[in-house]
């Protein structure tokens, strides 16, 4: 489906020397608005420290219980439809021998690489995860329009919009 490699390792927890490798998964991007919108959030996290890049990561998608980014909760809060999700995502993971990363199969980064890897993903993510996308995008620009992270989600949802418009078209 193309360039969610880039934007799975962009939302991974900071580490020293991610951010040379996120600049060679950058040049794979097709100049245009996603490009344009990957390489203004990497120009913001390279101009951090290491530890402020941490502190932002951590703020934005660990801390703040109405942006974290798990797909399931994003739509379904802490419900059963939730449950179920979480088992045909774990399937369809485990279908395509994805690393979790000790995280569960609705959080964004495996969901992400299981749409690079996937030629035909689950239905029932392709009608999710972008409304769940467009809902974390939304909370951030209301709590802080600045964050990078504001970017990356920007990308992600109009890299959803293209695969989806060219599925469908």
């Amino acid at each position: 489906m193309g360039n969610y490699a880039f934007f799975a390792e962009a939302l991974r927890y900071p580490a020293a020397g991610r951010v040379p490798g996120l600049r060679l998964l950058l040049i794979e991007l097709a100049p245009g608005a996603i490009q344009k919108a990957c390489s203004a959030f990497l120009s913001k996290i390279e101009a951090m420290s290491l530890s402020g890049w941490e502190e932002l990561s951590t703020r934005t998608l660990d801390l703040n219980p109405t942006n974290i980014p798990y797909i399931g909760f994003q739509i379904w809060g802490e419900s059963y439809r939730r449950g179920e999700f979480l088992a045909q995502m774990n399937r369809a993971l485990q279908s395509h021998a994805m690393d979790l990363d000790g995280e569960l199969p609705d959080h964004l980064v495996p969901v992400l690489r299981y749409l690079e890897a996937a030629g035909d993903p689950l239905p029932q993510l392709l009608e999710v995860v972008g409304p769940a996308v467009q809902r974390m995008i939304d909370v951030l620009h209301k709590q802080e329009p600045q964050n990078p992270y504001c970017l990356l989600l920007e990308g992600v949802r109009m890299q959803l919009q293209t695969n989806h418009a060219t599925a469908t078209g």
